[in-house]
Order: C-alpha cells, then sequence, then structure tokens
C-alpha cells in the first residue's frame, strides 16, 4: 500500500469519524454524556491542521480537515444549546 493511499484512507476516516455523533446527537438532543471540551479541543486542532494544509498549499489536508472541523462545532454548539444546565 502507498503512503498516499494510506493517507487518502486515513483522511477519509477521520473525515467521518464524528458524523454518526452528529447524527445521533441531532435525533435524540441528549447531550448529558458528552463533554463540551472534546468537541471543541479537536475542532481547534483540526482548524489548526486545516490551517496547516493551507499554509502548505496541501489541497488533500486542507479537504481532510473540512467534515471533520464542521462535525466538532456543530457538536460543540449541539452541547452548548441542548445542554447548558450540563456544561
Amino acid at each position: 500500500m502507498s503512503p498516499t493511499t494510506i493517507g487518502l484512507v486515513a483522511g477519509a476516516l477521520t473525515s467521518i469519524a464524528s458524523i454518526p455523533q452528529v447524527v445521533k446527537t441531532l435525533k435524540t438532543r441528549h447531550v448529558r454524556d458528552i463533554s463540551v471540551w472534546q468537541p471543541l479541543l479537536l475542532a481547534f486542532g483540526v482548524a489548526l491542521w486545516m490551517i496547516y494544509g493551507i499554509l502548505i498549499n496541501d489541497l488533500p489536508l486542507i479537504l481532510a480537515n473540512i467534515t471533520p472541523l464542521i462535525c466538532n462545532i456543530v457538536l460543540t454548539g449541539m452541547k452548548i444549546c441542548y445542554g447548558a444546565d450540563d456544561i
């Protein structure tokens, strides 16, 4: 397996990893067991990876971080909106 293939598979998996949690949270509106810090820190981390990708002009790195950034921002927003008492 080539390094490019490994990178593409890794990017695809990490890009879609947050989607099931976002979908479940949207359906149930249950956020009590979600820490606000986990999606917040992940959003910050993937934003930095995306900025790094922009700075080095690496399109796969940029694209691989768009979905997890959006998912983690949405998850943080849902935690704040749905679980204001839990924060």
